[in-house]
């Protein structure tokens, strides 16, 4: 678990948005630490970002 994520109780920005339009298939899917990662984290694990392949969005 990232012990950054105590000082900044805030999700990033725009990710609850995101998390709330996932498909409810998807979403249940998810563990509670992928979904604290989702919110949180820049850095994936690797099991959240094969549930979510169809769904990122690559930057420049």
């Amino acid at each position: 678990m990232n012990d950054e994520r105590k000082g900044s109780p805030e999700p990033m920005e725009g990710r609850m948005e995101a998390l709330r339009e996932l498909p409810g298939e998807v979403l249940r899917t998810l563990s509670k630490e992928e979904i604290n990662a989702f919110l949180f984290d820049e850095v994936w694990p690797d099991s959240l970002k094969e549930k979510l392949k169809d769904y990122i969005v690559e930057g420049d």
